[in-house]
């Protein structure tokens, strides 16, 4: 086995904002506070002591004993949740939908940069305690994007109506979805250990939550993972005051709204607040709440409040108040002593977006770390890499810029022009000079003959490219399969495959080089052969 590193910026999938960040441009630097370094954590550590008080402590690690109480805790587990009581207990915390099976690779890496960032900061301040914590997204809504995922190439789907919180749904009908995704695993040990997992989660367990749970703690247990749902009345509870807040005061609109148009100067603006980012939860649907002409509204229904009548709802309904992109970070901060947030680029960058509404609310602003992003390479993939002579980072070029790099090193013609076209270049500015010292309104008719030949010249360079590439057809070829490989859809593998993919193959050898390789704080693309 072995393990590379590559900037982020080398692979070409990650945003501006996010490279920005990562080198910590003065562009970006109003948008967040400490820099996910050990200066920045020393820092988050003395700010949250300060603010998260011993209630909320107390209710946290009740509340989780409470959601915990039907399964199997690890002792790792079962200690953490009991250190949440104490004021030198931190975490550093993931988020996720409630993906079946897990969905894309890059849920395995979010946890296993979760778990890694715990311990590390454990040995750079041993008189604290970090606890890893993954919060379920339990209360969203998007059934769509959480239904399926992919294995083999194939895809696996869980058809049934959608409507309301995702964690609440019954696990009804997955069944069948068992079935199709064993007749498709074999019969091998490993095999065995994935219709296991899957049966137990989600065909002994009534909810998408208990199930999600389930699964998540079989495989990250032993590293004292907490998972937190946030569907939960004590819970909930802790957020009432900001619920109160973002009704009566929209809050959240103004102090967002006021960062995106500075934000938007230099970077793409990820989520705009709505006027109240809140929706009103019931068993069977999850509904925007409205403020119109005096009156709070729920969207699609016929439910209506006046504002004492919706504040008295707060005290004595909590779970039916649910945030939305926009609070939901926030009330994770109210709930969690949390240190840092570990998220993918799409995450942070709408993260960058609220530093100023925590401000206002008075809540420390965390940490944020773009989590590890990982490429496996198998050991019979690297040596057709080593044969073809691509590097790592020509393997994430575009496709047609790969084809055309290893085309030109491999041929005795002539294809590259951009000397040519230099030189042309050359000879249109002494042209330029000429006209200058005679006739100044020949330039234009100079700057229009010099784009016309420059343009034929790259013409007959892509002619010549493009018969070439016929020439050497079998070394396309070789080179477009491997790629499509490594890179399904022109797209990190992280995003289009399992985990269910390489556990097959590898078992628990690939979760324990995950464990083992994976630095969140190295701020690196990770390469792995396996």
């Amino acid at each position: 086995m072995k393990v590379a590193q590559l900037p982020f910026e080398k692979t070409g999938f990650f945003s501006k904002t996010m490279l920005d960040y990562l080198a910590q441009k003065e562009s970006i630097q109003p948008f967040y506070d400490n820099y996910p370094n050990i200066v920045g954590f020393k820092n988050q550590l003395d700010e949250k002591e300060k603010s998260f008080k011993l209630q909320s402590r107390n209710i946290l690690s009740e509340s989780l004993e409470k959601q915990y109480e039907s399964f199997d805790l690890s002792e790792a587990t079962q200690n953490n949740i009991a250190l949440l009581k104490q004021k030198n207990t931190f975490t550093v915390t993931t988020g996720h939908q409630l993906n079946l099976f897990t969905g894309p690779l890059y849920f395995i890496y979010k946890i296993f940069s979760t778990i890694n960032l715990a311990e590390a900061l454990s040995e750079k301040f041993p008189t604290k305690n970090i606890v890893p914590v993954y919060w379920m997204a339990t209360e969203d809504h998007d059934f769509e994007e959480i239904n399926f995922f992919n294995f083999q190439e194939k895809k696996v789907q869980w058809s049934r109506e959608s409507g309301g919180a995702v964690g609440r749904f019954s696990t009804e009908g997955l069944e069948a979805v068992f079935n199709e995704f064993s007749s498709h695993l074999g019969n091998s040990k490993n095999a065995n250990e994935l219709k296991v997992l899957f049966s137990k989660g989600y065909l002994e367990h009534t909810t998408l939550a208990g199930a999600t749970r389930y699964i998540a703690n079989e495989l990250f247990k032993e590293y004292g993972l907490v998972i937190v749902d946030g569907d939960d009345v004590a819970l909930k509870q802790l957020l009432s005051p900001i619920v109160k807040d973002e009704l009566e005061n929209e809050t959240s609109f103004h102090a967002v709204s006021k960062t995106i148009l500075a934000l938007d100067k230099n970077y793409k603006v990820q989520v705009n607040p709505r006027v109240i980012n809140l929706f009103y939860l019931s068993d069977n649907s999850r509904e925007r709440i409205l403020f119109e002409n005096g009156i709070y509204k729920i969207n699609n229904t016929d439910r209506t409040f006046s504002k004492e009548e919706i504040l008295k709802e707060v005290d004595e309904n909590p779970l039916a108040f649910s945030p939305n992109v926009i609070v939901r970070p926030l009330y994770q901060e109210v709930v969690l002593p949390n240190l840092c947030y570990i998220g993918g680029g799409g995450e942070i960058a709408y993260w960058l977006e609220l530093k100023n509404y925590f401000e206002k609310v008075n809540v420390p602003f965390p940490i944020l770390l773009l989590r590890n992003s990982v490429q496996i390479v198998s050991e019979k993939q690297q040596k057709k890499l080593t044969n073809l002579k691509i590097s790592y980072q020509d393997l994430f070029l575009k496709q047609q810029d790969l084809l055309s790099k290893k085309i030109l090193e491999n041929t005795a013609i002539e294809i590259d022009f951009n000397h040519k076209i230099d030189a042309l270049k050359n000879q249109f500015s002494e042209l330029k000079e000429v006209a200058k010292k005679t006739d100044i309104s020949f330039i234009g008719a100079v700057n229009a003959q010099e784009k016309k030949q420059v343009k034929g010249l790259e013409n007959l360079q892509k002619r010549l490219l493009r018969a070439e590439k016929r020439r050497q057809k079998e070394l396309v070829e070789r080179i477009t399969t491997l790629q499509n490989q490594l890179l399904p859809n022109q797209s990190l593998e992280e995003r289009q495959r399992n985990f269910s993919d390489y556990y097959l193959a590898y078992g628990l050898e690939f979760l324990d080089t995950l464990k083992r390789e994976l630095k969140p704080l190295a701020l690196q693309f990770t390469i792995i052969e396996l």
